[in-house]
């Protein structure tokens, strides 16, 4: 409790050091908790960093609160429609330019890590960092077989300062559990769980490589997405070295005009790499930064994106990803009702919500910007209409689509960048509808009896049996003078066996064909002998007589 209470004194001293108390609270509902900020000596001895400008206050204000709060800053930054362009300019530079650690610390962690000297791993070494970010810095390498690398070295002691950080939060959200009315719909501590494990996991660049390694087979045929190789030779906990990539990082606009890249091309390509991670791999770069996004200069009219940085990744179960891809279609297709629908199967909203009254109001919020470029929408009133219906409605925060959420607005913010003339819903369209139809196709559902087949195939030989002992407990009682017109148990239990013993053989022989179709040849004779006994004893139970 004393670490969060000094850590809290902290966070006061950096905001009145930098002036963000005034800049953020004065003219709010919080101006009177602003006069507490008054009694602060930081005040009289901040006189110059107080009267910064304030884009660069903010930022160095979120340099000193450390890796938690520069990431926070880092997510602006891709959103440069809802900041004014003197705070976008300076968030930015948290991409990859936040203060260096030194060159001895670098080469004395990759030393202890490789068990071995700079200057015998590496016949060159580069001092000062390429880029400096958040949780790790990277320099540049080459190795003794004359490959180019590149060496991202995790910061000293991050750890404990994202421990420390982390703690915080789970304090504050348990405060608004506490306080807030609305706290059961928002889930604050489910919220910061998410985030512990996210950040917790960029932590280990091990995870990080085999990430990478994921990502590189599911686009190891790509012309729009280029992953570079692991060399997992070098690569520790805190080290990982990888090749070095020549490319414009994306928020280089101008470059990429000098050479005539074609932005609309670009633009879409990013929409369709962001589809084919999540719908096809379920499997997406969750932190996608323009610090961490490349452009290839090798042919301008059909660019290809080359991207780093795979600590933050995200998943889906396959429930919240069926629900989100028809979601996300109906929200396509204007069709209101359906999504509103859809959010209460899922039990996104409470069950006893009427879902005429729920389309309705998403309808109001979402109709009048279909049909509009990203230039002509106005996302921030969008997504402020949006927090009030969901109030309106009790609808509950999803953690484990949070770092969707995070990646969306990224994928946005970066697209209003590249071309802002890009129509968003007819770009995205198609591939939720060819991934809906495949998803529901002949050879989707062959697949899924194939996965379940075994388990299907383990239970048969007990089916007859718990069936019939199920039954037999449900049994209500006859009266006596009905006994006489009831089936022999023997027999009654013989002919239910006949029948769920048909069943499965039909069962079965659905998916042994299966496999056969999905392999795209013929289903075997056998197989139709065994849908034709199963059918035989199916008839024979369900209508024999004594």
């Amino acid at each position: 409790m004393l670490t969060r209470l000094s850590r809290l004194f902290t966070i006061e001293r950096v905001m009145v050091k930098y002036g963000l108390d005034s800049l953020f609270l004065e003219g709010t509902r919080a101006d009177l908790f602003r006069h507490v900020f008054l009694l602060s000596p930081t005040r009289w001895l901040s006189k110059e960093t107080r009267s910064l400008p304030r884009g660069e206050r903010i930022r160095l204000a979120l340099e000193e609160l450390g890796p938690v709060f520069v990431k926070l800053g880092q997510m602006l930054s891709t959103r440069r429609d809802l900041l004014p362009d003197d705070i976008g300019d300076q968030l930015a530079l948290l991409q990859d330019q936040v203060p260096p650690f030194s060159d001895s610390l670098a080469r004395e962690t990759i030393e202890l890590a490789l068990g071995d000297s700079v200057e015998n791993i590496f016949s060159e070494f580069e001092s000062s960092p390429i880029a400096s970010a958040s949780v790790a810095q990277v320099h540049g390498a080459v190795l003794k077989d004359g490959s180019n690398v590149v060496i991202k070295v995790l910061r000293p002691g991050i750890e404990k300062m994202i421990d420390r950080d982390v703690a915080l939060m789970y304090m504050l959200a348990d405060m608004v559990a506490l306080t807030l009315p609305d706290a059961k719909r928002l889930r604050p501590r489910d919220v910061v769980v998410e985030y512990d494990h996210t950040i917790h996991n960029e932590l280990n660049l091990i995870n990080e490589a085999s990430n990478g390694v994921v990502f590189k087979n599911n686009f190891k045929d790509s012309d729009i997405l280029y992953v570079p190789e692991i060399h997992w030779d070098y690569t520790r906990r805190n080290v990982l070295v990888l090749e070095r990539i020549s490319g414009i990082p994306i928020r280089d606009i101008d470059a990429m005009n000098a050479i005539g890249m074609d932005m609309k091309k670009l633009a879409e390509h990013a929409v369709e790499i962001f589809y084919t991670q999540l719908f096809s791999h379920n499997f997406f770069h969750a932190d996608m930064h323009p610090g961490n996004i490349f452009v290839s200069e090798e042919n301008p009219a059909y660019p290809k994106f080359i991207s780093i940085d795979f600590g933050i990744v995200g998943t889906l179960t396959d429930e919240d990803l069926t629900y989100l891809g028809e979601n996300m279609l109906a929200f396509f297709r204007s069709d209101f009702r359906r999504v509103a629908q859809l959010h209460v199967d899922s039990g996104w909203v409470p069950p006893d919500t009427r879902v005429s009254d729920f389309e309705a109001a998403i309808r109001s919020v979402c109709g009048p910007i279909f049909e509009k470029p990203l230039a002509e929408i106005s996302f921030g009133n969008v997504l402020l209409q949006l927090f009030q219906t969901a109030r309106r409605f009790e609808m509950e925060v999803q953690p484990q689509l949070v770092l969707l959420q995070k990646t969306l607005l990224n994928i946005e913010g970066l697209g209003r960048q590249l071309y802002p003339e890009l129509d968003l819903w007819a770009t995205g369209k198609p591939y939720l509808e060819a991934w809906v139809t495949e998803r529901r196709g002949p050879k989707a559902i062959a697949k899924r009896f194939i996965e379940q087949a075994p388990m299907v195939l383990d239970a048969m030989p007990y089916m007859p049996m718990l069936v019939h002992d199920y039954l037999q407990s449900n049994k209500q009682p006859i009266a006596a003078s009905k006994k006489k017109s009831r089936l022999n148990n023997d027999t009654s239990s013989k002919l239910l066996r006949f029948s769920i013993a048909g069943a499965a053989a039909l069962i079965c022989a659905s998916l042994l064909g299966g496999a056969y179709v999905v392999q795209g040849v013929g289903i075997p004779w056998w197989c139709w002998l065994i849908a034709l006994v199963g059918i035989l004893a199916l008839l024979r139970g369900l209508f024999a007589r004594e």
